[in-house]
């Protein structure tokens, strides 16, 4: 892959912590500082991840199918969106990455960490997010935020156990990067929250300057 001149920024946290509703905000914050700024999600971000990702919200299927997928989509999604922005200089700002993989697949379905390594470095041959907004709350939180939006779909529908497993995932990889992961508590209300993503940001774009 062609080298890395832009800026890579993901959101992450479980299903019902709120990340979604700062994206539009965030990039519009970005924007007077980013040459070029993409916005994009996973699954998902172009043709065939969008065809993936409908396959693995609403399909059953086997929870390895599951991982192979998720990386599927994350390959096409690198190959034909992310690496190019980042390579004429972009800012990449995406709904979730690999820290779900290991969040969702690791925490809560139980694989183990060793293969989803073995598929990132493959996949993804060195590309990292440089920031990582973790978007953290109670469960209770994020389950009565989920209940009555819409109809769930597979992972929304899961057991609180499996939501425990996840967020516990996310904190402990936080635990693990706390240079490139931020946890945001995304439990206070939205001008709070977005208060604390404003200091992150203005720290790192100070550096970044």
């Amino acid at each position: 892959m062609a080298a890395r001149q832009g800026y890579f920024i993901t959101l992450e946290g479980v299903d019902g912590a709120g990340k979604s509703s700062h994206i539009e905000w965030l990039a519009a914050s970005l924007r007077q500082y980013a040459p070029e700024l993409i916005v994009t999600r996973e699954p998902g971000g172009t043709p065939a991840g969008e065809q993936l990702r409908e396959m693995l919200l609403h399909q059953p299927m086997h929870q390895d199918t599951e991982l192979l997928l998720m990386f599927a989509a994350r390959c096409e999604h690198l190959r034909e969106c992310i690496s190019p922005a980042l390579a004429r200089g972009a800012w990449v700002l995406c709904d979730r990455f690999t820290d779900a993989t290991y969040a969702y697949q690791g925490g809560g379905r139980g694989l183990d960490d060793g293969r989803i390594g073995t598929l990132e470095d493959w996949v993804q041959q060195g590309v990292q997010p440089d920031l990582t907004l973790l978007f953290d709350v109670p469960l209770e939180v994020a389950r009565a935020r989920r209940s009555g939006a819409r109809e769930p779909d597979r992972f929304e529908a899961e057991a609180e156990a499996f939501f425990e497993r996840t967020r516990q995932a996310y904190l402990r990889r936080a635990a693990a990067a706390p240079g490139r992961i931020r946890i945001i508590d995304a439990s206070r209300p939205i001008e709070a929250v977005r208060a604390s993503v404003a200091a992150v940001m203005a720290e790192r774009l100070q550096a970044w300057q």
